[in-house]
């Protein structure tokens, strides 16, 4: 059940200033009940944990709009835990194979011989976001406290041990074994918390609008690494298309004077570019000129951060979704037993702590060193180039991208070889090939 602050009875005014020795209100709070806020709330409760989510906005179909709307294949077993692929095949996500074009040729690991290449979702978070919070709300343990916006943390001893938050009746507090941020990328949380935020600028862009009867060829996701532009198109439930474009900031002062005509501009323009002129557009053309990737300690005493509060990506790669679901499922392994007094807690948070760092931080040095603007550099060259003229290595890359191997396996010995042995090989055919004729023959 979605609760707000007239659902609860005098019980929790008197809950929430019972004295210390009495214990914490809950096990853990967690500022945010989208994506990551939900589906830790969901695992951590599934534990044994008693959890308040809480959340800023009072409607429980909130959602949010600036997203790719996409969940990379990393993010499919979480939700096959969390039980929602059910669910999700039901309001019809569209399983995210995809092709990426490079001044190369495309790249289509669908294309290439092979078992069936794992898959993630692309779904519209008007769907997604109402989806996962009513399945929180729906899980013994977890408690939905919607219209509460953090606005301090309860502290002692340098350790945090609740929240203050603001409702429409007051100010109240909360206090719990465990404190957790999920709330975006300017997290509240991790402000008050004094987290310090490493901060990665973009020299792109961003715009996206949703389109109705746009077709794509065979009906997969595209993506143009036009580079430093980049756009992207991908099929979504209900017959929407996401169609986003994000140009080097260059271009931002065309974009200023017309939107909606650079936009569409850019779209035509594309190689192979979708029919956007005959198709309708539902939503109108929003975005940000200026989106940064933050890097924070994912851990602090008594407080953990999942989601963008943690590490926001850079949006073109389309991963925040996957990263979201994912550190919510590694914090809920981490501490579940400690949050319910039966374990070291900061020990399982330093836990999740070297996990999130391990498995993330690789992603977000490539991903926040691309977001310069910068050319490819000699590796990425190499490996862009044979995965568009070698299947094996579109395969491999399709792995990369969806985040199911970090760099150190995308790079290792054997595929690099492979890529070198593809890419003289086919000049060497090129060489080969015997001139045209005078008449074009």
């Amino acid at each position: 059940m979605f609760l707000t602050e007239v659902d609860h009875h005098e019980g929790d005014g008197q809950r929430m200033a019972k004295p210390e020795s009495a214990g914490p209100d809950y096990d853990v709070v967690i500022s945010g009940a989208s994506l990551a806020g939900s589906a830790a709330a969901i695992l951590l409760a599934r534990r044994g944990a008693r959890v308040a989510l809480l959340e800023r906005r009072a409607r429980p179909t909130a959602y949010k709009t600036l997203c790719t709307h996409s969940l990379t294949a990393n993010a499919t077993p979480v939700l096959e835990e969390l039980g929602l692929l059910p669910a999700l095949e039901k309001a019809g996500a569209v399983r995210n194979e995809a092709r990426w074009y490079t001044r190369w040729g495309w790249i289509e690991p669908g294309a290439a011989p092979g078992p069936e290449l794992p898959y993630g979702y692309n779904v519209r978070r008007s769907t997604l976001d109402p989806m996962i919070r009513c399945r929180a709300a729906e899980t013994p343990g977890v408690d939905v406290l919607l219209g509460h916006r953090v606005t301090g943390l309860l502290r002692e001893a340098g350790r945090t041990v609740g929240v203050r938050a603001s409702t429409s009746e007051g100010e109240r507090e909360l206090r719990a074994r465990l404190v957790v941020g999920a709330d975006g990328k300017d997290s509240a949380v991790a402000g008050f918390a004094g987290v310090p935020t490493r901060r990665h600028e973009n020299a792109r862009f961003g715009y996206f609008a949703h389109f109705r009867g746009l077709p794509l060829r065979d009906g997969i996701s595209h993506a143009w690494f036009l580079v430093p532009d980049m756009a992207y198109a991908f099929p979504n439930d209900d017959g929407v298309t996401v169609v986003a474009v994000l140009p080097d900031k260059k271009r931002l002062p065309d974009f200023r004077r017309d939107l909606e005509g650079s936009f569409l501009d850019f779209v035509r323009a594309l190689p192979d570019a979708p029919p956007i002129d005959s198709a309708e557009r539902i939503t109108k053309i929003t975005g940000t000129v200026d989106y940064p990737l933050h890097t924070r300690r994912a851990t602090a005493p008594g407080l953990a951060l999942v989601g963008d509060a943690a590490l926001t990506g850079d949006p073109l790669w389309g991963v925040g979704c996957g990263w979201a679901l994912q550190s919510a499922q590694w914090l809920a392994e981490a501490v579940g037993p400690a949050v319910t007094g039966r374990g070291d807690l900061d020990r399982s948070l330093a836990l999740y702590a070297a996990r999130h760092r391990r498995r993330l931080g690789g992603h977000q040095y490539l991903a926040a060193d691309f977001a310069k603007g910068r050319p490819f550099n000699p590796v990425e060259r190499l490996m862009f180039s044979a995965a568009a003229r070698d299947g094996a290595l579109a395969r491999h890359m399709h792995l990369f991208a969806s985040r199911l191997i970090g760099p150190p396996r995308f790079l290792n010995p054997v595929a690099v070889a492979r890529a070198a042995a593809v890419n003289i090989r086919h000049r060497g055919a090129a060489g080969r090939t015997p001139p045209l004729s005078p008449t074009g023959s």
